[in-house]
């Protein structure tokens, strides 16, 4: 699967032939400029800012080719989108109403993705504990981490309790806790410089916050995606409760992705130095967000990560965190007749 990304201000999307053409205005001379030419063969999903503009003809050949569009804010949310047309799917919809108003479908269901998103909080942290001991193997002089091995063992805690709560409200406290838990050993392991205190969001206020938000923005706008390609309505949410101008399916369903894909790669792109506080970020409106060079490192680094390859022990197949998420899709909508069918992703 192919993602073009177009983040450039003032660019213009044309269609020309078989291809997308980018182009922008050259600062001194006006002509237009091609930026670069996008084969639509090659393309599964495309993101655009909104400083972007886009041709009618070229917005109606994309979505022909069933390819979803994402509109990126200045601050980095998710504006909205274009979807191609899907058939109709009434009665699944219908049941998934009714599944919906059902306490304890809603209950099984929250429990299912809080427990498999602390359970891969906790693989995170033993992950991290040990390339941390193997470095100081290697290094003898590097003190052990014990703070972070020592939260992924309470957190298995955590995991028991959550599968034997009774009431969505105890699932959202035990996740809210393991969670404030989670980041609390996590951000030990960041390199000095990369500031953290604690998970802030509306606004992010450093840029460590900024990159975990980026990430749960494409997240969430690949969920809404993949099921209302399924015939699912993304806004009736279990963990989340549905409200009128949020999409709480989709917020249910990333939320086992958001330690394997949010925090990993932040920690990732700090760490090896392919982000930095003073070149790829900006202040704007009380926070802190990526800037134009950032959220090309960053998109390029996301790409990678959700279409890398790997043998999913959980899965019993060779797959991607990008189809693991669109199974999650897959299952939750057979879970509505089969609800023990669920099964989220949960990491090796």
């Amino acid at each position: 699967m192919a993602t073009a990304c177009i983040l450039q201000q003032n660019a213009c999307v044309h269609l020309k032939s078989q291809h997308l053409e980018v182009s922008r205005a050259d600062p001194e001379t006006g002509r237009q400029e091609v930026l670069r030419s996008i084969p639509l063969h090659d393309l599964d999903r495309l993101i655009i800012s909104e400083d972007a503009q886009m041709t009618s003809r070229a917005l109606a050949r994309i979505l022909r080719e069933n390819i979803p569009i994402s509109v990126l804010g200045w601050n980095d949310r998710f504006l909205g989108g274009f979807l191609p047309a899907t058939p109709a799917q009434g009665s699944f919809r219908l049941n998934q109403y009714r599944r919906t108003l059902d306490p304890e479908f809603t209950l099984g269901m929250a429990r299912q993705w809080v427990a498999a998103k602390i359970y891969n909080q906790r693989r995170v942290l033993q992950r991290l504990a040990a390339a941390r001991r193997q470095h100081r193997d290697e290094n003898s002089e590097e003190s052990e981490n014990v703070t972070g091995r020592e939260t992924a063992e309470s957190l298995g805690g955590y995991i028991k309790a959550v599968e034997a709560v009774g009431s969505i409200d105890e699932v959202r406290g035990l996740e809210g806790a393991s969670t404030a838990r989670y980041f609390k050993a996590w951000a030990t392991f960041l390199p000095h410089g990369a500031a953290f205190v604690r998970r802030t969001t509306r606004p992010p206020l450093n840029a460590v916050n900024a990159c975990i938000s980026f990430a749960s923005t494409l997240l969430y706008y690949e969920a809404v995606a993949f099921l209302h390609s399924h015939g699912l309505d993304p806004s009736l949410g279990a963990l989340h409760t549905t409200e009128n101008r949020r999409w709480s399916l989709a917020l249910d369903l990333i939320e086992p992705f958001r330690p394997a894909v949010g925090e990993s790669l932040t920690l990732d792109l700090f760490s090896r130095s392919i982000l930095n506080s003073k070149e790829h970020f900006e202040q704007r409106e009380g926070g802190v967000y990526l800037n134009e060079s950032g959220r090309k490192k960053f998109l390029l680094q996301y790409e990678r990560r959700v279409e890398r390859q790997f043998m999913s022990e959980h899965a019993g197949h060779r797959t991607t965190l990008r189809q693991q998420m669109e199974n999650g899709a897959v299952r939750y909508k057979g879970a509505l007749d089969a609800p023990e069918t669920l099964k989220p992703f949960r990491m090796n």
